[in-house]
Order: C-alpha cells, then sequence, then structure tokens
C-alpha cells in the first residue's frame, strides 16, 4: 500500500510568529512542499497559537491542492474553525492547553460521547476524522465505535525504543496496525518518525496510509534542503 507523506508545518510557522512578521511565508511554503511532491499539509494550532494559528487554517485550505489535515485537541474554537472551512481531515488529538507537545493517544473510553459528538458533526460537513491513539488493540476498537474513519498511532514510544531494540519497538505497532486492518478503520501515524527510523516503521506496519512528519523533516531541510528532505522522506515511504 503507498503511504502518504504530510508535513506538518508547525516549525516554520513558529519561526514566522518569533519575527511577528509573515517571514517565511507559511502559504507559500506548504505550496512549495506540495510542489516538491508532499502529498498534505498538515497544522496543529493550540490555544496559545504559539505556531499554527487558526486563520492559518482558512488560508491554507485555499491553496492547499492535496490534502490538509487540521491536528489538534478540539476546543469549541479549533471545532468552529474546522467545521467553517471543511479541511480534509480532522485528527483529534488530547493535547489540552498548556501542554507542550502530543505525548499520548485518546482515552476513548472517558472521552468517548465528546469524540463521538464531534465526529458526527465532522462527518456531516464531509470531513474525514482521524483519533490519535496509544498502539494497542483496546483503542483501535473503541475508535471504531465511536465513529472514527482512521486513527493515528503515536510512535513516540517507537522512536524511543529504536535505536537500541528496533524489534521490540514495533511489536505493538504491528499488532494494532493488523488490529486496525480488521477493522472499519484507516490507519495514520505520527511523531518523533525520522529519516533513522521510518523506513524500518513503514516495512512493518501493514496498511498505512499516512504519516504525518513535522520536526524532524525541518531540521533535515536545515541541513539538506526542503525539496531534496522531502524527497528522501518520500523514499523511505515507497512500497519495496
Amino acid at each position: 500500500m503507498s503511504t502518504k507523506l504530510s508535513v506538518n508545518l508547525n516549525k516554520v510557522a513558529l519561526i514566522r510568529n518569533s519575527r511577528g512578521g509573515n517571514n517565511p511565508d507559511l502559504v507559500a511554503v506548504a505550496k512549495d512542499c506540495e510542489s516538491f511532491g508532499a502529498q498534505g499539509i498538515t497544522i496543529h494550532p493550540r490555544p496559545d497559537q504559539r505556531h499554527a494559528r487558526y486563520d492559518d487554517i482558512s488560508e491554507l485550505k485555499e491553496v492547499v491542492t492535496t490534502e490538509l489535515n487540521v491536528e489538534g485537541y478540539p476546543t469549541q474554537d479549533l471545532l468552529k474553525m474546522v467545521l467553517l472551512h471543511k479541511p480534509h481531515q480532522f485528527t483529534m488529538v488530547p493535547d489540552p492547553p498548556g501542554v507542550l507537545t502530543s505525548n499520548e493517544g485518546w482515552d476513548i473510553k472517558k472521552h468517548g460521547t465528546m469524540l463521538k459528538d464531534i465526529i458526527s458533526a465532522c462527518k456531516e460537513n464531509g470531513i474525514r476524522t482521524s483519533l490519535f491513539i496509544e498502539p494497542d488493540p483496546n483503542r483501535v476498537e473503541e475508535a471504531a465505535l465511536v465513529g472514527a474513519n482512521r486513527v493515528e498511532l503515536y510512535t513516540g514510544h517507537y522512536a524511543e525504543k529504536f535505536n537500541s531494540d528496533p524489534n521490540k519497538a514495533i511489536e505493538a505497532y504491528m499488532i494494532a496496525a493488523q488490529n486496525v486492518s480488521e477493522s472499519s478503520l484507516e490507519l495514520n501515524a505520527g511523531h518523533d518518525l525520522n529519516l533513522q527510523n521510518l523506513g524500518f516503521f513503514k516495512q512493518n506496519i501493514i496498511g498505512l496510509a499516512e504519516v504525518s512528519i513535522g520536526h524532524a523533516l525541518i531540521c533535515d531541510a536545515l541541513y539538506y534542503g526542503l525539496k531534496n528532505t522531502i524527497q528522501m522522506y518520500l523514499h523511505l515511504l515507497k512500497d519495496k
């Protein structure tokens, strides 16, 4: 199965915001990423808007020709923007205000009623939904029950253990991916995937529809250039 690369532009937005102007221009970078081969663009606006901002959603929706994926904790403000501008995908992440980065998946049982209502509203507006989850068969089953279209496996645990024992690091993800393949869901993945661990992940995970990569990709682009870096990631995602 072909796996799409969605480039997360939060770190580009962070640089822009640090000077208060529009350099780098997030819209121009998004268009360039697509021209360099990216098959999607991701942003993750947080309530403090320290990098991607809510108004970036509307501007990117106007120009992105592949797929726009908006990630984030479904606050009323973010959900309002999602339903108004209708990105192709809304990935719900359990990182409430004050959290530095996404570092765990949803407790779907605890938040099931809220998630089910939001998923229903998104479906009514033609927006694909994805839930950020741990590589746990129970979470896969619960995501299907609340009506999500996809799950995004949180790969932080995999990245942490990869260098010491790749086979051990990926075990739970292989099981979860198999569970996804036997359900009504499709599979995404993201968090701390990079040029060192992405290829092994792709080779061992069945049905991987999309990966969202931002921090590592932008760091690599400082050395290799954005166009070359995107091509390097795409090469790792090719079916062998």
